[in-house]
């Protein structure tokens, strides 16, 4: 869209904005100079009421009836009904399975319960769901679809997320590991704010960035696409824990909500320096720690032995050299340079480190030029060392600040002051060398002596270990005392690839080498002190046994022993991990611009070009229990700390139920749990608890499940425990006559209805009965359909969304989506007859059933029906399928097919796989 058609869209937004405006709003939304008011009567933003179980008597007069069961009872009582009878165990059985694990009962498991006659056994069961790893899995699913979870950018590019499935990971192991809700949320706000150093906090953090983001920007489109980017971040925060439409405010106050635009600019500003990163993440410490140790073990005999060197051979042999009057081998030394000033254009800082080297630290920038001005150390110069030193601190151990450890010298210049003359002219560097080289054209050290700053000096792959490079100039420069010298090192070849750790000498000698001993100048005067018979001070025989012991040949043997060991020292496991976070480097594909703004502004009619000042955060103040709270939960990090607390500050308002926005938290998510569990939620929008959304069926009975969920610290899995034990719970769907005319939409739970199982459901329960489900959890998925991983680890690519799924309701994952639809259309029906996954599957369950050579067909088609639907088929059902496949045989006898009767079974499991019975839970 051009500038002008772009001005002309938002003249038009705001002129709808304004006439939109003579609508009628709910008394109490509108308030002086467009704040919302505090206290607002809507149900949702009260506090949770002290609710008791309503006394009804004979709850079905069993011990494991529920305090759910009263409040839903009472209700139903008042129009004249009762629970429906109890549906049968196996019912039960499937039920409660596909709700806690999304899979279908193995046969086993199937026959277990059955025939288990204690009276505990449907605890047991529940408990037994509860605290498999497939739970997790199973509802990790649905939260997804709250936090509109994918692994691509979406748009016309899509590019994907390699490190964004590690969000999915964090929550399948929260919701197993029965994580407190309150610290889920949290975490997916602020983990790195809250526990910046828990690799679990930190890929929660991939909630927020989730969303679509575009990856062509243009610089007249950076603003615009920055307050997109923050209104996904705070719009899917508010429906997804809130549910509260609170995006509807970017424009105008909201129109049926207490939520004002101020108050969304307040809320937005929590996100202003808020991006995607990618960082390199230890997600294994127990086997880093292992390989470390091992390599530890082997390093320290090695480090025993210089030291033992050093205490007692060394000072012998250092005093007889003192004494044979301190000579030194003739051939080329390196004198180090001792910078009086290191600058960087860029704003990283320099530590001097013990040998002469400087380590760069701080900013670094895309572009950088380092600065060293030294006072010379000797009289003649014929060359120049650059040496680019590994180090533990850098990016893969350096020598570079690149992510991958590289650098990228564009160009080395070299110049001369004289002393009292302010005029520096730059030395002709003619020719140069290394010790390793990326290659010989553009990225070899002969291409850092040219003007060109797409070329240069790299040493991609060897990373982790020291590299040198000489420059050597057309001629010897002699130099008086006072004079400095200037060397500049530019990076301008790829994007902070700046060296980390830096060294350099100089050298009077034409026949200079990399092995060549460097000498820093304080040694220089040493050594001439020794010769004219000087007393050392104690100072000066610690600097000049430290330099002389690099001439000892014993101690370089023992030094480089330990040296060259280090080198191998193995580099942790790392994995790349998405996360929405501050102070890291953002990930950047085609902008022009920066990363984010440093203010954020309110806006009118949110237009970026309408600014009306600058937005500080703050909190809807419909849910502060008193306006002078605002300020409570603010929180501010120690100096030095990489993020603001803006997000842990909103975490903390949020999980606050005495004067926050806690209740309503608590609320939507039992609203949330009740809504899979029975099908529809207390609150039937369960994204928006606003004005325009449902009123609770049962507001009290939602109030009680939120206390529960308080009071029992958060935790999911017994309100989960609370729900499938519940009478209600275990209704039949086959009701007494008058629940469907006092009851027709079961808004008073009279009854249980069949529900279709989702996609991801439908999938892994084929790949289940077949006995072709392969359990291995979590790391990257694959957009595969016939791989044997659950559904929850196939990658969701907005672009390329999987067919199968789709087929069966799965969502688009560009907003926060609370609820699937269930259609019935023919590719679902098509897919199931026709998918080559789907006969494969078949075949694998018809391999499985006629696994026993001893067992009979009759027998097989009683495997098939309890493999796929957890029960016995009856005598009517074995005849016509054994009728089936005699039929089927001849069938595909008569069309050449090489095993006719493999055939025919696989026809009748895919039979089987296509019933309503199996797609459908009662």
């Amino acid at each position: 869209m051009s500038d002008s058609l772009h001005r002309a869209s938002e003249v038009l937004v705001g002129v709808l904005a304004s006439a939109l405006t003579v609508l009628p709003v709910p008394a109490g939304v509108a308030a002086e100079a467009g704040e919302a008011v505090s206290g607002h009567a809507w149900w949702a933003f009260q506090p949770l009421s002290e609710v008791q179980p309503p006394w009804v008597p004979q709850v079905r007069g069993r011990s494991g009836s529920t305090a759910v069961d009263a409040f839903l009872l009472a209700r139903l009582r008042e129009v004249g009904l009762e629970f429906s009878p109890e549906a049968d165990r196996r019912t039960l059985l499937r039920r409660v399975s596909m709700d806690l694990t999304g899979l279908p009962p193995s046969a086993e498991d199937a026959q277990a319960f059955l025939s288990d006659a204690l009276p505990d056994a449907w605890e047991r069961l529940v408990d037994r769901l509860l605290a498999r790893p497939e739970h997790g899995e199973r509802w990790a699913r649905h939260w997804l679809d709250v936090a509109r979870f994918a692994e691509s950018s979406g748009f016309e590019h899509d590019y994907d997320r390699p490190g964004a499935h590690h969000f999915r990971d964090f929550v399948v192991q929260a919701l197993n590991a029965d994580m407190p809700y309150d610290q889920f949320v949290r975490w997916q706000l602020a983990g790195d704010e809250f526990a910046p150093g828990e690799v679990q906090a930190l890929m929660a953090t991939g909630f927020l960035g989730a969303g679509v983001f575009p990856t062509q920007i243009t610089a007249n489109e950076v603003e615009r696409t920055r307050y997109d980017a923050m209104d996904d971040m705070l719009a899917t925060t508010g429906t997804a824990f809130l549910g509260l439409t609170i995006g509807c405010a970017r424009c105008h106050d909201h129109k049926y909500d207490p939520i004002s635009s101020r108050d969304y600019y307040r809320l937005l500003s929590t996100f202003t320096t808020t991006v995607r990163s990618e960082l390199e993440l230890d997600l294994h410490p127990d086997e880093n720690r292992a390989v470390r140790e091992a390599f530890d073990r082997m390093h320290a005999p090695l480090v025993d032995d210089l030291h033992r060197y050093e205490a007692a051979e060394l000072p012998r042999r250092f005093e007889a050299w003192l004494n044979a009057g301190a000579p030194v081998p003739d051939g080329p030394v390196w004198d180090l340079l001792d910078p009086e000033v290191s600058r960087s254009d860029a704003g990283a800082t320099f530590q001097r480190l013990e040998d002469g080297s400087l380590l760069a630290a701080g900013s670094n920038g895309d572009a950088d030029a380092y600065t060293f001005v030294a006072a010379v150390p000797s009289p003649v110069i014929r060359g120049v060392r650059l040496e680019a030193l590994a180090d533990s601190s850098l990016p893969h151990g350096g020598p570079g600040r690149a992510d991958n450890g590289n650098i990228g010298l564009s160009r080395i210049r070299v110049f001369v002051t004289s002393g009292g003359d302010a005029t520096r002219r730059e030395l002709p560097l003619v020719s140069a060398r290394a010790t390793f080289e990326q290659n010989t054209n553009s990225l070899s050290v002969a291409s850092a002596l040219d003007d060109d700053p797409r070329t240069g000096w790299a040493v991609d792959p060897r990373f982790g270990t020291n590299h040198a490079a000489i420059f050597l100039l057309g001629g010897p420069l002699e130099v008086a005392p006072g004079d400095r010298l200037t060397v500049r090192l530019e990076f301008e070849l790829n994007a902070r690839h700046n060296i980390g750790r830096v060294r350099l000498a100089v050298t009077a000698s034409d026949a200079s080498s990399f092995e060549a001993p460097a000498r820093p100048p304080s040694v220089t005067g040493l050594l001439e002190a020794v010769r004219k018979g000087a007393e050392l001070s104690a100072e000066g025989r610690d600097t000049l046994m430290t330099w002389w012991r690099t001439q000892d040949a014993g101690w370089r043997t023992l030094h480089e022993r330990v040296e060259s060991h280090a080198q191998r020292r193995p580099a942790p496991r790392l994995t790349k991990v998405l996360v929405c976070a501050e102070g890291y480097p953002a990930v950047r594909m085609h902008t022009q611009g920066g990363d984010f703004l440093p203010e954020t502004h309110f806006l009118l009619r949110g237009s970026p070009e309408q600014k009306r000042g600058v937005a500080t955060p703050g909190f809807p103040r419909v849910l502060l229990r008193g306006p002078e709270l605002g300020d409570r939960w603010q929180w501010q990090p120690a100096g030095g700390e990489r993020f603001s607390g803006r997000r842990r500050t909103l975490a903390a308002w949020m999980t606050d139920l005495d004067d926050g926005a806690g209740a309503l938290l608590a609320r939507v998510i039992v609203n949330r749990l009740w809504q899979h569990h029975f099908g529809t939620g207390i609150v039937s929008t369960p994204n928006d608890f606003g004005v325009q959304g449902a009123r609770p069926t049962h507001p009290a009975l939602l109030d009680w499940l939120a206390g529960q969920l308080v009071r029992g610290g958060w935790r999911l899995k017994p309100i989960h425990r609370l729900l499938v034990l519940s009478d209600a719970y275990r209704q039949s769907s086959h009701p007494v006559a008058t629940a469907f005319e006092a009851d027709p939409e079961n808004l008073l739970i009279s009854r249980r209805v069949p529900r279709r199982m989702e996609a991801e459901v439908v999938r892994d329960s084929l790949l289940a009965v077949g006995g072709e489900l392969d359990l291995q959890r979590f790391g990257p998925g694959s957009l595969k359909v016939g791989i044997g991983r659950r559904s929850i680890y196939l990658t969701i690519k907005r672009s390329q969304l999987i067919p199968m799924l789709q087929a069966f309701d799965a969502p688009e994952p560009l907003v926060s989506q609370a609820m699937r639809p269930t259609t019935t259309v023919a590719p679902q029906a098509l897919f199931l007859m026709n998918s080559p996954e789907v006969r494969r599957w078949a075949g694998a369950l018809a391999a499985r059933i006629r696994a026993d050579p001893e067992s009979s067909p009759g027998d097989w088609v009683t495997a098939a029906w309890w493999r796929a639907l957890s029960r016995p088929p009856s005598a009517g059902e074995v005849a016509e399928a054994l009728e089936f496949v005699d039929a089927q045989r001849t069938r595909q006898a008569a069309a050449g097919v090489a095993d006719p009767d493999v055939a025919a079974w696989t026809d009748l499991a895919q039979v089987v796989l296509g019933l309503n019975e199996f797609i459908y839970v009662d």
